[in-house]
């Protein structure tokens, strides 16, 4: 299983900006689809961005043209750059590798089984 450490959650105000990042434990001999998903309070885990193996790179409906998510192939990381937040952003946010939930929303092609997340960083949005 690939280890997944989320850093750069804080508290921000209503129309400002944050980076998470995500580093992998290992990463130039990966064919995993990766990318993040959030949760809010009382509500379910969703995806809002991923990054296929070939590049692809696909955003939930509510986070397109305010995320941008990037994979670092040099230094093993995933960012997730998000502009213009409100505080329906309000979530914890994950890692994720190799979730099948990525091929289920048509964000990937494979599937290998793996599952990786790490614990969460914590992003909250006021108004």
């Amino acid at each position: 299983q690939v280890q997944l450490q989320e850093s750069g959650g804080g508290t921000v105000q209503a129309g400002g900006s944050l980076t998470l990042s995500c580093q992998a434990s290992r990463f130039n001999d990966w064919h995993y689809c990766i990318g993040w998903f959030r949760q809010a309070p009382g509500k379910e885990r969703e995806g809002v961005a991923g990054v296929d193996v070939d590049g692809g790179i696909y955003y939930a409906d509510s986070v397109k043209g305010r995320f941008t998510v990037s994979r670092h192939n040099a230094n093993s990381t995933v960012t997730l750059q998000m502009n213009n937040l409100k505080p329906e952003d309000t979530a914890m946010y994950y890692c994720a590798a190799d979730e099948e939930r990525f091929v289920k929303m048509g964000w990937c092609d494979n599937y290998y089984g793996t599952d990786s997340w790490g614990k969460g960083t914590l992003v909250k949005i006021s108004s």
